[in-house]
């Protein structure tokens, strides 16, 4: 989605900076927040610890919604995510798939072990903290939950993990399609004879991203009861066996083991994806209304009057009968031709389309999902924004500062914080020199005592820091990078 991209100036300029402490009220919040802003979230910060695609993903959705996302990054590397590839944007190293889950966030490198004070300090102003690191990880650095909660009681501290944090397989790392295998759903997913099939995206991860989004949406409408922050804690297994539902049910209830159905419905016939002259159109009754009224379209009403046919229990009891009869008819027209046939039918009915065909298609286009953003590197990328409207709120098209680093005067010379704006300097050598805070000792990873290493506000004259940042610099007033 488009953001408005503003001078580079200081940040005083162009945000009002919230203060105040959460114990008076409850509901005080620490990010900047510019004005005439209707986002559902301005005035929410969100410090986000998270790599790969589930944190990512929540942590996006809360972009989305108005948040100040600060995405912390490793140095030297960044999110592992940044490297998933091919595709990458041509002419340049930024994967297509990192700008996937990664919008409206500013992004700083610190090295959790050395900067440890800066989260510290981050946290303090933050309102949210999602981390993904293996449970006991953060713990072990001094920034678990534990140790946030001390220095910063209204932080809602939210942890996403394969597992959970305790349990025989807490320590494991949590994949996507591993957590879907333990969870059942590669099982269930497939052709009848077939092996076991992954989902085509990443379904368990994005639905843990929407669960832990979701949770911190109410752990901040309770905070405002409480003053309080708390810990939440959600993992990939959890979600996906509770992504179950009815498969889930079914077993737990009546012994029922799930197998493989391929596009096919277990429960209810028919309902699946039938092969026409040109393609697949998926179709389905879910009640006895609905395949009355499908038959008749199809010309078979004699279906309606054969006992076997006569109710969904029956058809599903006989299901294997009456897909040869209708596999058959589908195969003798188009899509087009069954979808001007099919028009205005009560029942479900749409094609099988390519991704190609899914962006080219006429209602796609019409509810303007695609939208366009600026990207600093590469111009303008499209992306697929929020699927949910608001009647008054604003979610597509979040007002936030846009500050951009200078190119460094060397290729070979790169301030860590600037490692994450690109992938072509994110390996680069990194300066001592930050403009977040004043200058700490234990800082970053510094490789390089060169006084010629350089930062975007001073450019190399390191004195400039002692004039120009205040001892208690806040991290809402200096400048962080946008992941673009």
């Amino acid at each position: 989605m488009e953001r408005t991209t503003l001078p580079e100036q200081s940040a005083s300029q162009t945000e009002t900076v919230l203060e105040g402490d959460i114990t008076d009220s409850g509901s005080q919040s620490f990010c900047t927040l510019p004005e005439n802003d209707s986002s559902p979230l301005s005035g929410i910060r969100i410090l986000d610890l998270t790599r790969i695609v589930a944190g990512p993903y929540c942590t996006m959705i809360l972009g989305d919604l108005g948040a100040e996302v600060i995405k912390i990054e490793k140095p030297g590397s960044g999110d592992e995510a940044r490297k998933w590839g091919p595709p990458f944007f041509n002419g340049t190293q930024e994967s297509a798939y990192f700008v996937s889950v990664n919008r409206n966030k500013k992004s700083i490198c610190i090295d959790l072990k050395k900067g440890r004070n800066i989260i510290y300090e981050l946290a303090k102003k933050s309102d949210v903290l999602v981390e993904n690191y293996i449970p006991g990880k953060l713990m072990k650095m001094g920034l678990g939950y534990t140790d946030i909660k001390k220095i910063a009681p209204h932080l809602i501290y939210c942890s996403l993990t394969g597992y959970g944090s305790a349990g025989p397989y807490a320590n494991r790392p949590g994949y996507d399609v591993i957590a879907s295998s333990i969870g059942g759903l590669l099982n269930i997913t497939g052709f009848k004879d077939g092996p076991p099939c992954k989902v085509g995206v990443a379904m368990t991860d994005m639905a843990t991203g929407l669960y832990a989004h979701g949770a911190i949406m109410a752990a901040l409408l309770q905070r405002l009861k409480t003053k309080e922050g708390q810990w939440i804690q959600c993992n990939l297994l959890s979600t996906q066996i509770a992504s179950l539902i009815n498969i889930g049910s079914n077993y737990l209830n009546a012994g029922q083991e799930a197998t493989r159905w391929g596009s096919e419905h277990e429960s209810i016939v028919p309902y699946e994806a039938f092969p026409t002259k040109d393609g697949y159109l998926t179709v389905g009754a879910g009640s006895d209304f609905q395949f009355i009224e499908l038959i008749q379209k199809m010309q078979l009403i004699e279906l309606g009057n054969n006992n076997k046919f006569k109710n969904n229990v029956n058809r599903v009891q006989n299901r294997k009968e009456l897909l040869n009869i209708l596999r058959s008819e589908f195969k003798k027209k188009t899509n087009k031709e069954w979808m001007t046939i099919f028009e205005g039918s009560t029942f479900p009915y749409g094609p099988v389309n390519t991704i190609g065909q899914v962006f080219e298609d006429d209602h796609v286009k019409h509810i303007g999902l695609v939208k366009e953003m600026e990207h600093s590197n590469i111009g303008k990328i499209r992306v697929v924004g929020p699927p949910v409207t608001y009647s008054y709120a604003n979610n597509t098209d979040v007002p936030t500062v846009r500050l951009r680093l200078r190119k460094p005067r060397s290729n070979k010379k790169v301030q860590w914080t600037q490692g994450t704006v690109d992938n072509e300097h994110m390996n680069k050598k990194k300066s001592k020199c930050c403009c977040i805070y004043k200058k700490p000792k234990n800082f970053g990873e510094s490789s390089s005592d060169d006084s010629d290493d350089e930062c975007e506000h001073c450019h190399g004259h390191k004195d400039v820091h002692e004039k120009a940042l205040p001892n208690n610099a806040e991290p809402s007033q200096h400048k962080m990078n946008p992941l673009w």
